[in-house]
């Protein structure tokens, strides 16, 4: 009996298909039939063959079982912001003078189509990615899966809708001020927003080059990091890649500290129902068991004003400055005023610029000693088409107001859905942290969809239900016990997360340990030693690691604090903290409180 194509392309619908035999020529051809009716010309710019897309379906499918269990994405349509180069298919970034055929596909897709992905189409953007409204194109505005009267926002405007409306199970865009979140934020998906050269830029016309990033948006969180599994990865050919351990995705940490605007730095412009959806969102954070804190954003938003008022839009002059020179009336009327506004800009305002952004990265890192992510609204508010072409630059302005200080300060972000409000306007927020702890937030953003449960996209279709994940560690991944600072929701648990390190479990010791407090402080140490006699159990974590960042974390660990073998109440011994005995001097022992966190708690 012949397998039907999937309703929704989310992945775990895709594979459970395949896993029976679906074929992907008729993917292919649902897909093409799903555009058809779709009916938006504003939405692709360039699409492959009929028989370019029978060519490659049929090349998977000839494949056996063993090779396409090697392909993660196998058979998985996908569609690519026109600004990233795709073999084959012009690239436009909007600007049809600017159109040139790539010599090859750009480093990300190359990854992509090599694990199975298949591209379908080329999709329109804000031209030169300069906007988070979408209606910057000459080749017109993609409609909004939700309302057409709204933005779909951008410049990821059709990567962002065609996986809204159903069309792909993924889609590629940028992001250099929001650009991958919120267009995420108005079509009710997942924006994932990686940190700065974890993927290759390789074969994307740049924006600004040192802040731009290619982005995920998918239907789920898990989606999403799948793909970044894939698509991540060291470029020598990438003059900004870096090389960045991503970890794994493991379970929610017992405790989340949650960073939120305080009520005054709560900007929604008039959005009512906006501000409404937000907090009824923080309210599920609670009662979902996060521990929420109000924070100052005025020095985040001084920030993120730095990026069109300070001399990084010279970067986008940069960009395309022979272009803009030999032609300026090729582009955008609204882009070409942003970006001619970089004339007159001199190197001594960046370098001035550079040290004031410098001493505000400094100053952000201490939010992660307080905090552990940050959550703000995707989008302060969804405008209509018709006010955004009213007042382009204003708007403009404000749908940044959460977005641009992240990538300028070199934070990773996961914007998630949460609800449909009563108007039938998404809602969504998004998770803020540290660069390089991108599988930390898909963790907690897995968590988070799954609690609130909207549907996938525009589609209606119900969002599946969650896999729980591995609680041991994977591959070559090293478990960690940890007892003091670095356990979930204490100060120093950032330098794990950083690492790409993912929490697996709450533990106890064996009762054979002692702990203390160390002398000194700030930082605040315990150490924990291993008596013969009169020894106690002691509440600790265990943390998976790659080989690789276990050994760059443990060449950073202080004297008397090393790490040995460490037994748990049910036997296992896990590499973990201990402290040389020599170390105890002047320290308390704090046994009797049971763990660090409980004799914190009871300091404060």
């Amino acid at each position: 009996m012949p397998v039907s194509v999937p309703v929704s392309l989310d992945l775990a619908s895709l594979r459970a298909a395949y896993a029976e035999g679906f074929d992907p020529r008729d993917l292919i051809a649902a897909v093409a039939a799903r555009i058809a009716a779709h009916d938006d010309p504003a939405l692709f710019l360039a699409r492959p063959s009929a028989e370019a897309l029978a060519a490659r379906a049929a090349s998977l499918a000839g494949l056996d079982a063993e090779a396409r269990a090697a392909l993660p994405l196998y058979g998985v349509p996908f569609v690519v912001k026109d600004n990233i180069d795709v073999a084959g298919l012009a690239t436009t970034a909007a600007c049809p003078a600017f159109a040139r055929m790539p010599p090859a596909s750009a480093t990300v897709v190359a990854r992509l189509e090599a694990a199975g992905a298949i591209v379908v189409g080329k999709a329109n953007l804000d031209q030169f990615a300069t906007g988070l409204v979408g209606v910057r194109s000459p080749y017109g505005t993609p409609r909004n899966a939700f309302d057409a009267r709204l933005i779909p926002g951008g410049s990821s405007s059709g990567s962002a809708t065609s996986v809204a409306a159903g069309l792909a199970a993924f889609s590629l865009g940028t992001d250099t001020a929001g650009s991958g979140r919120v267009p995420a934020g108005l079509g009710n998906l997942v924006g994932l927003k990686p940190t700065l050269g974890l993927i290759s830029t390789s074969g994307v016309v740049p924006a600004c080059r040192t802040l731009d990033c290619v982005s995920i948006f998918a239907l789920t969180t898990d989606d999403a990091f799948a793909v970044l599994e894939v698509a991540a990865g060291w470029d020598a050919t990438d003059a900004f890649s870096r090389r960045i351990p991503l970890g794994r995705v493991g379970p929610r940490p017992a405790v989340v500290r949650v960073g939120v605007p305080q009520p005054r730095d709560r900007r929604f412009f008039g959005d009512v129902a906006g501000a409404a959806a937000f907090t009824d969102a923080l309210d599920g954070l609670a009662a979902q068991g996060f521990t929420l804190t109000e924070i100052d954003f005025e020095p985040l938003f001084a920030v993120a004003r730095m990026l069109y008022e300070g001399p990084w839009v010279a970067e986008r002059m940069a960009a395309i400055e022979d272009f803009l020179t030999a032609q300026p009336e090729a582009l955008h009327p609204v882009t070409r005023t942003i970006i001619e506004g970089a004339r007159g800009r001199t190197a001594v305002e960046a370098f001035r610029a550079t040290y004031r952004l410098a001493e505000a990265a400094r100053a952000a890192e201490g939010l992660w000693r307080d905090v552990d992510i940050l959550v703000v609204p995707t989008v302060p508010r969804a405008w209509t088409v018709d006010e955004v072409e009213a007042d382009p630059i204003t708007t403009n302005s404000a749908l940044g107001t959460y977005t641009n200080f992240v990538n300028l300060l070199g934070l990773s972000a996961l914007a998630v859905p949460v609800a449909i409000r009563a108007d039938g306007v998404p809602a969504g927020i998004t998770l803020i942290g540290p660069g390089g702890g991108d599988a930390a937030l898909a963790g907690l953003g897995r968590s988070i969809e799954a609690a609130f449960a909207p549907p996938l996209g525009a589609t209606g279709v119900a969002r599946p239900p969650l896999v729980p994940v591995v609680a041991a560690p994977q591959g070559d991944e090293i478990g960690l016990v940890v007892v003091g600072g670095h356990l979930s929701g204490m100060a120093l648990n950032h330098e794990l997360t950083a690492l790409g390190a993912r929490y697996l479990r709450a533990v106890t010791t064996a009762p054979v340990y002692r702990l203390h407090a160390l002398a000194g402080g700030p930082p605040f140490r315990p150490g924990m030693v291993r008596v013969a006699q009169g020894g106690a159990a002691i509440a600790a974590e265990v943390w998976a690691l790659s080989p690789a960042a276990f050994g760059r974390f443990v060449a950073g660990i202080p004297a008397p604090l090393g790490i040995g073998t460490v037994e748990l109440a049910d036997g296992a011994r896990v590499k973990g903290f201990l402290c040389e005995a020599a170390g105890l001097d002047g320290a308390e022992d704090i046994t009797a409180s049971g763990g660090w966190r409980a004799h914190m708690a009871a300091r404060r």
